[in-house]
């Protein structure tokens, strides 16, 4: 996911919601997919269907308990939303302060971690957990795309919420936490490989399983292992 680099024609049902407000496109995916804000304080996804409408019940549900968007409207293709109060952690304001950026995500998963009930999630796991995981060190509901643009930072820098929950469901810790510290080397390469990965699992309040985040850096990345 990052910023669009070219204009992008603005959808039909994007004009519709905006109604004369000021509308720019602020998010590409590698699926295709964008995101567009709306008046400043919405903003409307539009992309592949079957992911859009697994995003919306999960938000729904997710924000009984959790900072997470408030789903306006949706539709086939579409989703539309309320903004929350922050920034990407990937914001170029955090360019330059990535420890700050990578202790607010820790915090964030540790509150998400906490917050969502994992007998009352009605989700299954990660698309991308494989079934043979190994036992869980501790079973949460996950984000399921932890990745760091899909964190909320305040003004101060504290986490402010969660984004892109279209892959919410049941798992270990780990699977969030393997691609969160990893998604830090993506998006923060100043700091090289693994260099605030300490930072986030310390703000998350764990030391790191090395076993358990090779293995899901692997189901990430599309390598299947078998659990040992």
């Amino acid at each position: 996911m990052s910023a669009p680099t070219e204009p992008v024609p603005t959808p039909a049902v994007v004009i519709r919601i905006a109604a004369g407000r000021p509308v720019r496109a602020v998010w590409v995916n590698e699926l295709g997919g964008v995101t567009f804000e709306v008046g400043g304080t919405e903003f409307v996804k539009v992309g592949d269907a079957h992911l859009l409408a697994a995003e919306e019940p999960r938000l729904r549900w997710a924000r009984r308990y959790t900072l997470v968007p408030e789903v306006l409207a949706a539709g086939p293709g579409w989703l539309h939303t309320a903004r929350l109060p922050g920034y990407s952690a990937v914001d170029p304001r955090w360019a330059d302060d990535p420890q700050t950026a990578a202790r607010a995500i820790g915090t964030g998963l540790r509150r998400l971690h906490d917050a969502l009930p994992v007998a009352d999630c009605p989700f299954g796991r990660p698309s991308w957990v494989p079934a043979d995981a190994p036992p869980a060190d501790r079973p949460v509901v996950c984000h399921g795309d932890p990745c760091s643009p899909n964190t909320l930072l305040d003004d101060d820098g504290a986490f402010s919420g969660h984004v892109d929950l279209g892959d919410l469901g049941v798992a270990d810790r780990w699977a969030d936490l393997a691609v969160a510290t990893m998604s830090l080397d993506w998006n923060f390469p100043t700091g090289g490989p693994g260099g605030f990965q300490e930072i986030l699992l310390d703000a998350y309040g764990a030391a790191a399983d090395v076993d358990r985040i090779a293995f899901y850096r692997r189901a990430w990345d599309g390598d299947q292992p078998a659990a040992g």
